[in-house]
């Protein structure tokens, strides 16, 4: 129980069977992995703690991504590895779009921002997940 009073909700839905939650990490999952399908994004980047935790092995699906979400809106700070060769304005609007179409589809939420940032260059083709 204390896990789900820590962790972040966002009520979707309420009816006559029950309410529907949708925890912030699942909509960063969703992000992560929309990005990732996108020609040209080598890997997700994340923040020190995980790197780490990635190190130790306990990777996150979620890497890269930091979620807010507040009053159905729905910001996405993003940052990525681009493979070289690509144009990182066009890769950067492509996983926009990606995200931004994902998330609303399968959570119905409405997506205010996707904010991109570039962390490095990848030589080469991309590293596996």
């Amino acid at each position: 129980m204390a896990n789900e009073t820590q962790d972040k909700k966002t009520l979707i839905n309420s009816g006559v069977a029950g309410d529907v939650k949708i925890a912030d990490d699942v909509v960063a999952v969703i992000a992560a992995l929309a990005a990732q399908e996108v020609e040209g994004v080598a890997t997700m980047a994340g923040g020190m703690g995980k790197t780490i935790m990635a190190y130790v092995g306990m990777k996150k699906a979620d890497k890269g991504v930091r979620i807010e979400v507040s009053d159905g809106m729905v910001r996405a700070d993003v940052s990525l590895t681009i493979l070289y060769g690509h144009s990182i304005p066009d890769i950067c609007k492509r996983v926009q779009e990606k995200i931004k179409t994902a998330i609303e589809y399968m959570t119905g939420l409405s997506v205010a921002d996707v904010n991109i940032k570039v962390v490095g260059i990848q030589m080469g083709a991309a590293e596996p997940a």
